[in-house]
């Protein structure tokens, strides 16, 4: 084939380091603009971004010439470090390590937007850390959740 075609949408999710709640109602319209930014740069699409206090969620079209893994590092190292320069009086914000990816196929991608936008609601019924144990089963995923939260 002479051309490289993709569609691969991709639903990360992760959070502050020890979910601590340091994404303000205030801090957040900027921060997700700026991570879209970030994702636009690297040629991949941020359809929606949003989350809480301790975490994000990003529905994103991956371009063919990178890897999940190496936008994640870019989006996460970029923000921090942004957020710290923007908002020097949030001490100490950091990302936690790890992430979670999961595949979107184009037709539930309305829906995956819907969930993501509902986010301040939805959490006032589940917890992060139930919500996130949730994704790992519906996906089949083996985890031990000892190591999860560290």
């Amino acid at each position: 084939m002479a051309q490289t075609f993709t569609h691969l949408l991709a639903h990360v999710i992760f959070s502050t380091k020890e979910r601590r709640p340091l994404l303000k109602a205030a801090i957040r319209p900027r921060l997700f603009s700026y991570m879209g930014g970030i994702i636009r740069d690297l040629d991949g699409k941020a359809f929606i971004i949003n989350g809480t206090s301790d975490h994000v969620h990003l529905l994103v079209s991956m371009p063919a010439t990178i890897s999940i893994a190496e936008m994640m590092r870019i989006v996460k190292a970029k923000s921090s470090r942004w957020l710290r320069d923007q908002f020097p009086a949030e001490t100490g914000f950091a990302w936690q390590a790890g992430y979670g990816a999961f595949s979107v196929s184009h037709s539930h991608m309305e829906a995956v937007n819907e969930y993501i936008a509902g986010q301040e609601g939805h959490h006032r019924k589940v917890s992060f850390q139930d919500e996130l144990l949730s994704f790992l089963r519906k996906q089949g995923m083996e985890f031990d959740e000892r190591y999860i939260w560290q």
